[in-house]
């Protein structure tokens, strides 16, 4: 892979561009879950103008993470704990929302709070390095040369910022979505444990997107009751 770096082979030719298609939809199936994630930890900061900038530093830092793992990923993936930590690290915030939740704050309020902007920044660029674990994996599947996997991971990280920001306005009018949201982190940082302990036990790709988009139907399936009298 490092020799396909310093040696790019670009070919625009119609494989190509279908390949590249097919790398950006599988970025904005898997990027729904993470997005909810790093919208739910952008509303940890009071301040709309804080949470842009978390989101805005946070994602750029993410990015250059993601990149890093695509750069390197034919040695990450040879480590299984690479993916213990990112399902460790997924399944703790999920737990860190619905602990906070079960101890009885308002139930529309964000259960992740921050005293400063630097906190939130880091938890930002870590949720998507964890979750880029399983799409790069993915994406290394689909696609043999480098720069095309860059090319879908840009994309990727560009749409993820745009659908952070919707999530944050859609949390805050629908009752269950930032549960279902959760749910799914939870679900996805299960997924990489298993594929480390147990590999024959993973679920294919396909019904971990159905379980996602079961989840984002719940999610979307009530609105809160100040939204429905307004």
């Amino acid at each position: 892979m490092l020799d396909q770096i310093l040696h790019p082979s670009i070919d625009f030719g119609i494989d190509t561009v279908f390949i590249l298609i097919i790398l950006v939809a599988l970025e904005a199936v898997l990027s729904a879950d993470n997005a909810i994630a790093l919208a739910s930890i952008a509303q940890g900061l009071k301040d709309e103008k804080q949470q842009n900038y978390a989101l805005n530093i946070g994602l750029l830092m993410a990015y250059v993470l993601r990149m890093t793992l695509i750069v390197t990923a034919t040695w990450v993936i040879k480590y299984w704990q690479f993916s213990l930590l990112g399902g460790l690290y997924l399944l703790w915030l999920t737990y860190q929302y619905f602990s906070s939740n079960s101890e009885g704050e308002e139930e529309n309020s964000s259960k992740l709070n921050f005293t400063s902007l630097w906190q939130a920044i880091p938890m930002i660029a870590f949720t998507d390095l964890a979750f880029s674990l399983d799409s790069v994996t993915t994406a290394i599947a689909v696609a043999d040369e480098i720069w095309l996997i860059l090319a879908g991971g840009t994309i990727g990280v560009i749409a993820l910022r745009f659908l952070a920001q919707l999530f944050i306005r859609w949390i805050e009018e629908f009752t269950h979505l930032q549960d279902a949201g959760f749910i799914t982190v939870g679900l996805v940082g299960l997924r990489l444990i298993v594929k480390v302990a147990y590999p024959t036990l993973v679920p294919p790709e396909w019904l971990m997107i159905g379980v996602i988009i079961g989840m984002f139907v719940w999610g979307f399936s009530k609105k809160n009751e100040i939204e429905q009298n307004s």
